[in-house]
């Protein structure tokens, strides 16, 4: 009688795993924004921020912070120092005090021209102009919905 022979079972590799690659990526993308943002005097989380109510203007903080996925102990810091940079101000509601509403002031009013250099730089950085189609943030948008589900966080 001969004995089967067990396939022999190879260790996964770092450079194989998705999830190395992406994280890679994030960190090789927060280099470069650090970079780009110097010259706004932006950080990236504060880049969100401006992005956002550049959006809309007078949102609450509840509201950003579902839009950004931040809770507000990570939100209030960053919004204190973009209030202490004079581009944001905090009010409470008229309507209903609970709420805080963030509004942009002149100064951060005046940055939104300036802050629509860096997805230019960032496309240029990356050797590619704005892909029309939008495949890739259509995959990555897919992807992240695809994990959010599989934790039963979507």
């Amino acid at each position: 009688m001969t004995a089967k022979k067990v396939p022999e079972r190879r260790s996964p590799r770092l450079e194989e795993q998705l999830c190395f690659a992406v994280y890679q990526t994030g960190h090789a993308f927060t280099r470069l924004y650090r970079s780009i943002l110097a010259d706004l005097g932006l950080t990236y989380p504060q880049y969100l921020v401006m992005l956002v109510l550049w959006e809309r203007d007078g949102l609450s903080v509840k509201a950003l912070g579902e839009r950004l996925a931040l809770d507000s102990g990570t939100l209030t810091p960053l919004l204190k120092r973009l209030e202490a940079s004079g581009l944001i101000r905090r009010a409470r509601s008229r309507e209903d005090e609970r709420q805080v509403l963030l509004h942009l002031t002149e100064a951060g009013e005046a940055l939104r021209e300036k802050g629509g250099c860096v997805p230019e730089a960032m496309g240029r950085a990356i050797g590619a102009a704005v892909n029309p189609d939008r495949r890739l943030l259509s995959d990555l948008e897919a992807l992240r919905d695809a994990l959010l589900k599989a934790a039963g966080q979507g």
